[in-house]
């Protein structure tokens, strides 16, 4: 994943950086508003759900965040600075940059939040907290993801 950050335009690099850190949804990242940045800690309802998370993001990324900001959204639209980036603006480049390395599986920005679960999964091994921390309903959903890269392993 490292290499195929490092092929993405910088602000689309930047939106998977804050999904892999945080297990957002990337349309939830795109909507990031540049006033709740910087409060540093901020609720976000997620738009698939409508749940609400509590995030906090500070420091490096942080700055990171601001520098990059728009007048409204964090990652401001391309044809429109009133709207936010397009989630299929980061998966054709996710996919171009996944194709310029030959990554055989199917790579997208939902990518990210799998790779989060799995990385929790491992580091905490509380699949209840995996649960929490991806706001699902359904533990089998979860689990689905939190074992993710023990399935991509066996293909």
């Amino acid at each position: 994943m490292s290499h195929v950050l490092a092929a993405l335009t910088p602000p689309n690099r930047l939106a998977m950086v804050v999904a892999l850190r945080y297990g957002l949804r990337i349309d939830d990242v795109l909507h990031l508003k540049t006033s709740q940045l910087l409060l540093g800690r901020f609720s976000v309802t997620e738009m698939k759900t409508g749940k609400r998370r509590r995030i906090s993001i500070t420091g490096k990324l942080q700055r990171q965040l601001l520098r990059q900001a728009g007048e409204v959204y964090v990652f401001e639209g391309r044809l429109d600075v009133h709207k936010p980036r397009t989630r299929q603006a980061v998966y054709k480049d996710v996919v171009r940059a996944a194709k310029l390395f030959r990554v055989s599986e199917n790579l997208t920005p939902h990518s990210a939040r799998k790779i989060y679960a799995a990385a929790l999964m491992h580091d905490c091994g509380d699949i209840q907290e995996v649960q929490h921390r991806l706001n699902h309903s359904d533990p089998s959903v979860t689990m689905l993801y939190a074992l993710s890269d023990l399935v991509a392993k066996k293909k």
